[in-house]
């Protein structure tokens, strides 16, 4: 028996990553949660949550920026998905967001998206 687990819905459709990535969001959105999940080992909800943030957005300029690049849309989330992991948390993002210093950009961001909403959904 095969199970699948189904993807979150954006819950912005207007902004964050599905707004940015217009006419190629639909087709976009499965590719990265899954890549965001298995880089960080977070939940699908938690990178729904990220995805749908400002934040979210930004990647989704970075997964666009691959895609000029020449890239196809899987190759450009993957290549934004290994850029935001490559990157570490420094002090001011430290102090400013309250996430450890040295940890994989992208991982500190979804985790904190998913602390901001369950807070607010508090």
């Amino acid at each position: 028996m095969t199970t699948t687990t189904q993807n979150p819905a954006t819950q912005n459709e207007a902004w964050g990553f599905w707004g940015t990535m217009t006419e190629n969001a639909a087709a976009a959105w499965p590719m990265a949660i899954a890549a965001i999940g298995e880089a960080t080992g977070e939940s699908p909800d938690a990178v729904r949550a990220f995805l749908d943030s400002r934040h979210g957005r930004h990647f989704a300029d970075d997964v666009l920026n691959q895609m000029h690049a020449g890239l196809a849309l899987v190759d450009a989330v993957r290549a934004a998905t290994q850029v935001w992991m490559g990157w570490k948390i420094g002090r001011q993002t430290c102090k400013h967001y309250g996430i450890p210093r040295g940890l994989p950009y992208l991982t500190g961001f979804v985790i904190h998206c998913e602390i901001i909403e369950a807070e607010l959904a508090a």
